[in-house]
């Protein structure tokens, strides 16, 4: 964790962008709950893509001060690289300009989101946060970016072409097939089918998919900084098939392609019953592993944390962490959201973000 010591400058902390999600939903409250909560000013810089008026508006909301010797405020500044040491000492809660003077654009042409709704205009502005954060980090003014929750629904009502932040952010940076990788409490997890049903996921089990992914995700690993590149890949079948006893995925599919990797030079192991790789992982065993469909990753993971499990979105020329919770509409506005997720991501953008920069480049 690139975690500031007491005699180093807060400048050379990894300076994060952050886009306030849907406005309409608890998107700005989790980020200023974040923000002002103190456990991320000796781990990272954050500039908030997004609006000065909704941030102003979750501060009240949630009861944080506004004036006085406690109170915060939030600026809108033209340029982070202007900021002093000074400046990110204050409580400040600071908003890139270019954000907020096209999310305003936006707001004249489709109107204000109403709080706690499915609406065009809140899917329009969480589209035009993510296009900024973008824009900051590929003009390379910031190092990584962090995303708060967006709702598909509004997406769609706002006829934006893609149905999440992943695909919004594929489209941006131009890139065919990002990789996903969860991390929670230092267990990560990649996945080698996601959104599919589990007859297809099972059929997806192929030694050609598996031989294809774990060279992108050791890859990954090394471009993250992770020390131990190993990579452990879980059984798809109880006690990974017990030689074809309960499946023969294992005998003919994924025991081959490990087979294979292996002679090849790549660090893999397995296949590892999945009642234990992820614990074996979490204690150190391996550096990560790779969950062969959506479920099986995303219990181990948010089982063990729901609320740290973070996503992070890799193979972009920049790395996006992500909340792994929903807008959750119902609550919006009501002090009611927590703000670990969030802060959690930024951590993390800040742990990996100046490592992939660099890597990726490479």
């Amino acid at each position: 964790m690139n975690k500031r010591d007491s005699h180093s400058s807060v400048l050379d902390l990894p300076l994060i962008a952050v886009t306030m999600g849907d406005p309409a939903s608890i998107g700005p409250e989790i980020v200023v709950k974040a923000l002002t909560s103190g456990e991320l000013r000796d781990q990272a810089r954050v500039i908030v893509s997004g609006q000065s008026e909704y941030l102003l508006r979750a501060l009240e909301q949630a009861g944080i001060p506004l004036s006085g010797s406690e109170g915060w405020q939030v600026r809108v500044v033209a340029d982070p690289a202007e900021l002093r040491e000074e400046d990110w000492q204050r409580q400040v809660i600071y908003v890139w300009q270019d954000a907020e003077e096209s999310a305003i654009a936006e707001e004249l042409r489709f109107g204000c989101p109403p709080q706690g709704e499915i609406s065009l205009p809140a899917g329009r502005l969480s589209y035009i946060y993510i296009e900024q954060a973008h824009e900051l980090a590929m003009s390379g003014k910031v190092t990584a970016i962090a995303t708060a929750p967006i709702n598909k629904e509004s997406l769609r009502a706002a006829a934006v072409p893609y149905i999440g932040h992943t695909e919004i952010l594929a489209g941006l940076t131009g890139t065919d097939d990002p990789l996903t990788v969860f991390e929670v409490r230092g267990l990560r997890v990649f996945f080698l089918t996601r959104h599919v049903s589990l007859r297809r996921a099972c059929d997806l089990v192929t030694k050609e998919r598996i031989m294809e992914m774990v060279p992108r995700c050791l890859r990954t690993l090394e471009e993250l900084g992770v020390p131990d590149s190993s990579l452990a890949i879980a059984g798809l079948n109880p006690h990974s098939g017990e030689s074809g006893l309960f499946g023969w995925e294992e005998v003919k599919e994924i025991v081959p392609a490990i087979e294979q990797l292996q002679k090849t030079g790549y660090n893999v192991v397995g296949p590892i019953g999945a009642d234990s790789v992820f614990h074996l992982a979490l204690i150190g065993r391996y550096g990560s592993v790779l969950s062969l469909y959506h479920d099986q990753g995303h219990i181990a993971t948010k089982t063990l944390d729901f609320e740290r499990t973070i996503a992070l979105t890799c193979g972009m020329p920049y790395l996006r962490t992500s909340v792994d919770h929903g807008t959750a509409l119902d609550i919006a506005g009501k002090n009611m959201a927590s703000a670990v997720s969030m802060i959690e991501a930024i951590k993390l953008a800040a742990k990996y973000g100046p490592s992939y920069r660099q890597k990726y480049r490479q």
